[in-house]
This record gives C-alpha cells, structure tokens and sequence, in this order.
C-alpha cells in the first residue's frame, strides 16, 4: 500500500515532530493513551472504522528514524474477538514548493474481523487514517513552530534584565526629565521669578477685623448671655406707639378745656344782648 499527502509545513518541522512520541500520539486519530504513569505515549487503545464497522484494538506503537526516513511499526489485538493486526509503516518527507510531501508506504499482517474485509475496504480504511494523520501532524507541527517562535521573542524582549552583557543601550529619556512650558496665566512668565517683588495685602485696622470675625463667626456666648444684639443680629425696632398714645394724653384734656371756654363765652354774649 503506498499513499501521498501534501502537508503546507516544512520537512524540517515535520521531521521533529515525527520523531518526538508525545507529538505522534496527539497525531493519531482515535487513539485513547494509557492512563499509567510512565506509560508508552504510543501505547493504549486505537478505534478504526472499516467498511462500516468499527473496530478496537488494543496495543503499542514504535517509532524508529533511519536515513531520512521514519518508520512506525505497530502491534495489536481486538478488544472484543481473537484477531489481531501487525503493520510497518514508512513515512518519507519530499520538500517541496510551500510544504512537504508525505509518502507514506506499508503492509500489513490481520487477523479476525479486519481480515474478512473486501480489500477495496481495508485501503479505503487505511488512506482514511493516513488523511487524518497527516493533518494532525501539521497542526502539531505549526503549533509547536509557533511555541518556538513565542519563546525566542520573549527571550529578545528580556534582554532589558538589568545584566550587563556588553552592548550598551541607548538613553531613553524620561517624562519627569523634560522641562516643561510655563503657563500662559503666570505673571512672571517673562521675568525672573526670584527677581520679582513679593506684596502683601494690608493689615486691616483691628475694629474692622472684630467686627469681620463677628460677622463671619457669629458672637460668643458672653454677648449673648449680657449684652443686647447689635449689628447684623439685631432685631427691627418695633413702631412707637408709646409716644402716640402720651400725645393723645395732653390733646384730649386741651380740647375739652377750649369745648368749654367756648360754651361759656357764647352765653355771656348771649346776656348782654
């Protein structure tokens, strides 16, 4: 059997992931890893599907690089039945134009239900898996690309670490080191400030400043307490009505007193006529 796939990843990359097991083993579709500490990342439980079965085999991988080539040699037998598989298989990396070539060659011994298969079955089965591997191999590939490349832009951005390795970097200089203009409202914008005259506010005479603090603060509980309100605090005087009513005291009395001369002075006239 012999089946070829374009992968947009280069021969290099390929090949390091092909050769490190843990990768592999995220690559193979349907295999389930032993839970075992310490276990073979290749080795555990691997589903297929054939011919509209699906079948579970349980067993291990290998994998083994010779002159440029890789081979996986695998080994295993049915979870439920008798029969058995063992294949190699040959994975050769051709680089070509914005990628690589896989050429994936092999055989294979079966046993129980993958061998009472059609033989158009079992191909159309084994180029089935071998699309999807090489799919999962170029996504591991380009993620573990992309991990180094994050790894060594971190390692040039820490090169500010405060260790000395002999290249010096250039001044930045910093925010609080750059002069700044002055304001457009300051008055001494166009002098020298420690040249210009300092004024201060006269001293406001001492009744003026006593009677400020009482307007502002109120009066203090001594002038509450024996003094009348003045000022501000004072209350409206009432309208006198005392000096009204003393004025009607002295007209009423007058007024009668003339009632009375009048009356006598019209009899008298009135006799002597």
């Amino acid at each position: 059997m012999e089946h070829e796939v374009f992968v947009p990843v280069p021969a290099d990359v390929l090949r390091e992931t092909l050769t490190d097991p843990a990768r592999v083993a995220r690559c193979v579709p349907g295999l389930q890893q032993d839970a075992e500490a310490g276990a073979d990342p290749l080795s555990g439980r691997l589903r297929i599907r054939a011919g509209g079965n699906t079948i579970t085999y349980r067993g291990a991988l290998r994998l083994v690089a010779r002159d440029g080539v890789v081979a996986v040699e695998g080994k295993g037998t049915e979870v439920r039945g008798k029969g058995s598989v063992t294949f190699s298989l040959a994975i050769a990396l051709t680089p070509v134009a914005d990628g690589t070539t896989l050429t994936f060659t092999g055989d294979a011994e079966r046993t129980g239900r993958l061998a009472e298969l059609s033989e158009e079955a079992r191909e159309s089965a084994a180029q089935r898996l071998i699309e999807k591997f090489a799919a999962g191999l170029a996504a591991v590939a380009e993620l573990a690309a992309d991990e180094v490349d994050e790894a060594v832009e971190d390692e040039a951005d820490s090169d500010s670490d405060g260790v000395d390795d002999g290249v010096e970097e250039p001044h930045r200089a910093s925010v609080h080191d750059t002069p700044l203009p002055p304001p457009s409202l300051d008055p001494f914008v166009d002098g020298d400030f420690e040249d210009a005259p300092v004024e201060y506010p006269a001293e406001p005479p001492a009744a003026e400043a006593a009677h400020a603090r009482r307007t502002m603060i109120g009066r203090s509980a001594e002038e509450v307490d024996h003094a009348p309100p003045r000022g501000r605090y004072a209350p409206v005087p009432a309208p006198e009505s005392a000096s009204a009513g003393a004025t009607l005291r002295w007209i009423a009395p007058a007024a009668a007193l003339a009632l009375a001369s009048a009356v006598v002075v019209g009899r008298a006239l009135r006799r002597r006529r």
